[in-house]
């Protein structure tokens, strides 16, 4: 196997630790430096139309060195960022700000929580409805399971990976390529499948099973990529909670572009629980840009054609918060809530889209009950499938298709997205068939409408989204169908309500 070098380093030395941390921006780099990607990167860049630019090229090394002979020790170096985090004293801050190849010095916070934590054990059968909401029988009767599909894992650790039954499959093909630990290197020695520091370390495990268990002994799938390759990178650190988190991420997605993968999965979010209250996100800082961690993975959206799949978040049911977490904030990702099994709308935990954002988070939906943690990597792999099929396809396309194949599309908001995405539909999108319409607006005029919903089973309960807009949910509810027809009665501030059928989608329209 080739070896590539890695660009990003990470050394926390124990006695920098008191100091504020700062990402250090330069202004320029060698532009006769040749690109830090590998051959298939190159390929991927070149089929797809997406140009080699400056974030491709590494660091100046005469700029880091430059740094170090003022005794900085360089913390993460990022080529996409063209600078490196630091801990500086307040007599290195004043030499740093000197130096004429600096362009600007960012503060850093020091903690970040991880707000999507493993919740139960790996191979539950609860996990095996999900491949029912979303069709997965279609795709594999299409014999499509990611197969020649490169997927990308950034999370906690992935203990006891190679020998969960679950993934025993992937093993035994040797369909996880290479594993890195950006934690703690020195302490798992490049074996995160045997080093346990935290509980938090089965996280990454139940993800995988999550895009690609597959359980011969019991006869359940628990994810779509069965046959799909594997690139793991460990940047959570579970014992505490700290903004250097975010520089493991981002080391972790520009090595996974070095490699040439373009699908990636990280069921991690950011938002708040500092040791330091003072040190917390803000609800309106998740708008996609502030963050470090959002905009590196709009950078690996926007110029390096990467696919991001991103859980939304578990702080659904916390009023003083409620929003998704960053980096799903970012508008380039696809970013995954979680809806009950029954009713489809969204289950209390899953975390809602902000309202001042111009653009619908979450992306999609999909059951979980442990967290957005696992419905994120089952549209991983509900992603690989489409990829399988078109590998042509740009990450935005796979986007659109994924969109478009859910079940309250064109209608989506705030609280499920488009809902939940129909392999059915996405094939026939792939095939350009013509499928029939499965969506339709009602105006309404007065305080209520009574709507012909079919024969319905008397049991059957019907999920209704009161928005003020639309896409933005006032409450969700569930309601009965009487003798064929649903009866709604407008309430104040409702604008557009949507009616999911699961069959079908009906838009009222408030006049």
């Amino acid at each position: 196997m080739l070896r590539f070098t890695v660009l990003l380093l990470c050394l926390i030395p124990a006695l920098t630790r008191a100091q504020p941390k700062y990402w250090i921006v330069f202004n320029s780099k060698n532009q006769t430096a040749a690109p830090a990607l590998s051959a298939t990167s190159l390929a991927n860049r070149q089929l797809r139309g997406l140009p080699v630019d400056d974030t491709d090229r590494p660091l100046s090394a005469q700029y880091v060195t430059q740094l170090t002979q003022l005794g900085v020790v360089p913390l993460c170096q990022s080529r996409w960022l063209n600078a490196v985090s630091a801990q500086l004293t307040p007599d290195h801050l004043a030499r740093v700000k000197q130096l004429p190849f600096v362009k600007e010095l960012v503060p850093i916070d020091r903690s970040l929580v991880v707000t999507s934590l493993p919740r139960e054990p790996l191979t539950r059968p609860q996990l095996a409805p999900v491949m029912n909401q979303i069709q997965a029988s279609e795709f594999a009767s299409a014999g499509l399971t990611g197969r020649f599909v490169q997927v990308g894992v950034i999370d906690a650790g992935f203990f006891g990976a190679d020998s969960a039954a679950a993934l025993k499959h992937l093993f035994t093909r040797q369909g996880v390529k290479v594993v890195r630990d950006y934690v703690n290197a020195k302490k798992t020695k490049g074996d995160l499948f045997h080093t346990l520091e935290t509980m938090s370390d089965f996280h990454g495990t139940e993800v995988l099973a999550a895009i690609a268990g597959l359980d011969p002994t019991d006869n359940i799938q628990y994810g779509l990529a069965t046959d799909a390759t594997f690139y793991l990178a460990r940047t959570d650190q579970g014992n505490r909670e700290f903004r250097g988190e975010e520089d493991n991420w981002v080391q972790a997605i520009e090595w996974l572009d070095s490699l040439g993968v373009r699908l990636v999965n990280t069921s991690l979010g950011y938002a708040r629980g500092f040791t330091d209250p003072k040190e917390n996100y803000e609800p309106k800082e998740m708008d996609g840009h502030t963050s470090v961690i959002s905009r590196a993975a709009q950078l690996a959206a926007d110029k390096k054609g990467m696919l991001i799949i991103v859980s939304a978040g578990n702080e659904g049911d916390d009023r003083n918060w409620r929003i998704i977490s960053t980096p799903a904030d970012a508008e380039g990702v696809l970013a995954v809530g979680a809806t009950n099994s029954r009713l489809w709308n969204r289950i209390g935990y899953s975390s809602i889209g902000p309202e001042a954002l111009p653009y619908l988070k979450p992306n999609v939906s999909c059951f979980s009950l442990y967290g957005t943690s696992l419905s994120a990597p089952v549209i991983t792999g509900f992603a690989a499938c489409i990829m399988q099929a078109n590998p042509k396809l740009t990450n935005r396309e796979v986007i659109e298709l994924i969109e478009k194949s859910s079940h309250l599309y064109p209608y989506g908001n705030n609280f499920v997205g488009y809902g939940v995405p129909q392999a059915s539909r996405v094939l026939a999108l792939l095939r350009k068939q013509t499928s029939p319409s499965t969506a339709r607006p009602i105006t309404a005029t007065g305080k209520s409408i009574s709507i012909p919903v079919g024969n319905l089973d008397s049991k059957e309960v019907i999920s209704v989204f009161r928005k003020k807009d639309a896409t933005h949910v006032l409450h969700q509810e569930a309601m009965k169908a009487s003798k064929g027809k649903l009866i709604l009665k407008r309430l104040n501030g409702e604008a557009r309500t949507t009616v999911d059928l699961k069959r079908e989608v009906i838009e009222v329209v408030w006049e």
